[in-house]
């Protein structure tokens, strides 16, 4: 299955207006990167989200969100959002900003 264009569209409109994003195919989807770290990005229908440990953690216990796996070993820190969790743009842009706030945590690369 191909990532959801659709999906990458929606994340494409929201960091429109950040400065310091670049958009780079990964792990057969795209991942959008901050300062060249990745943010977050879209494998298959989900996104995915980097937190960090201690949010990443809290994240799980969220309704449509599971551990970051797509190769038998799950990413400590890492997220998978499924479609129900953000429908609507309010909730992929609570996403983005938690990255965000991690992400800036960061050294650039």
């Amino acid at each position: 299955m191909a990532f959801s264009k659709s999906l990458a569209q929606r994340i494409r409109d929201a960091l429109v207006r950040r400065p310091g994003i670049v958009e780079k195919k990964m792990f057969g989807g795209v991942a959008f990167l901050l300062n060249g770290n990745l943010l977050v990005g879209v494998w298959k229908n989900l996104l995915i989200v980097r937190l960090g440990s201690v949010q990443g953690e809290k994240a799980l216990r969220e309704l449509n969100v599971r551990e970051f796996d797509i190769t038998g070993r799950a990413m400590k820190g890492w997220v998978m959002v499924e479609p129900e969790g953000i429908d609507e743009d309010g909730q992929l842009d609570a996403w983005i900003a938690l990255a965000e706030e991690f992400v800036l945590t960061l050294p650039a690369k």
